[in-house]
């Protein structure tokens, strides 16, 4: 009797157990379904959201497009050709885009309200063009007086449009930052200056969908801090400003309009003493960095 309630005990033990078991993977498998269910809403969400994106990218490269036919100053036509343009390549990027995260939707926002505005700048501009070219069609009408008084607003206008597109090309113009020259020793170990064996350089040129992509050299000026150039023998020059300008590294590089590392070396083979040096970054005609480092 005694042995058949043992028996008794270990089958209701493992009909508890096996009930517990199923529990546990119903639970279990209740919770992936959960979170399969959340990641397919999630990816829907993120799918709706780029969609979202790119028709209001098109209203406004279509918007873009409709300016063009009422503007008759060709640096504004030029310039609203070139926006459009951006639009529809970054239109082609998010398309193939996989969009995974909220992260990258904020991100998107951000850049199509970067459009926005510069669309909105150019409707002031084209109103304002439109209204003071009116203007001045019925004053040519009047007195020389008053076509003089046209003409100098019309003046102001083109200048307008210039600053605008000074403000354009200034936007496109890359930044070089976190410029950083350290001196190693033969190991690529830290050393002292005037122990050194060589200059690293390294700089990031930042992220920056206005600004050309393709093909882009990068010229470095290294001062030492006597305020003379650190330069191999022969090295060329670069245009800066309508000069000429000697150069103490240069790099090409391949940039899309993201965020790029650059890493430069200087091979010492001259007297480094400690003091402050002088980096200064050049590219497409421009200072895109600078920076003084105590060595």
């Amino acid at each position: 009797m005694h042995e058949e309630e043992k028996e008794v005990n270990r089958k209701t033990w493992w009909v508890m157990g096996i009930i517990l078991l199923v529990l546990i993977i119903g639970i279990a498998g209740y919770y992936i379904w959960f979170q399969q269910k959340q990641m397919q809403e999630m990816s829907e969400i993120f799918a709706l959201e780029k969609e979202k994106w790119l028709d209001d990218s098109e209203e406004i490269s279509l918007q873009f497009e409709g300016m063009k036919f009422s503007v008759n100053n060709d640096s504004l036509l030029t310039l609203l050709t070139i926006e459009q343009a951006k639009v529809q390549r970054l239109q082609e990027e998010v398309r193939t885009l996989r969009v995974t995260s909220v992260r990258q939707i904020n991100e998107l926002k951000r850049e199509l309200e970067t459009i926005r505005k510069v669309a909105r700048s150019f409707v002031v501009q084209i109103d304002s063009l439109n209204a003071e070219n009116e203007k001045l069609k019925n004053e040519n009408k009047q007195v020389t007086q008053r076509y003089q008084q046209a003409a100098s607003k019309a003046a102001q206008l083109t200048r307008d449009v210039e600053k605008l597109s000074e403000r354009v090309q200034t936007a496109a113009r890359l930044d070089a930052v976190n410029i950083q020259l350290s001196p190693v020793n033969n190991r690529d170990k830290p050393a002292k200056i005037d122990k050194a064996t060589r200059l690293i350089l390294t700089f990031i040129i930042s992220k920056n969908i206005t600004a050309p992509v393709g093909e882009e050299t990068i010229y470095v000026r290294l001062m030492k801090p006597n305020d003379e150039l650190l330069k191999k023998p022969n090295y060329g020059f670069f245009k800066f400003e309508n000069k000429d300008i000697e150069w103490s590294l240069f790099k090409k590089i391949e940039y899309d309009g993201e965020e790029q590392a650059i890493k430069l070396y200087w091979d010492v083979e001259e007297f480094l003493s400690p003091g402050t040096y002088r980096v200064a970054i050049f590219a497409g005609g421009n200072e895109i960095g600078r920076k003084s480092i105590l060595l």
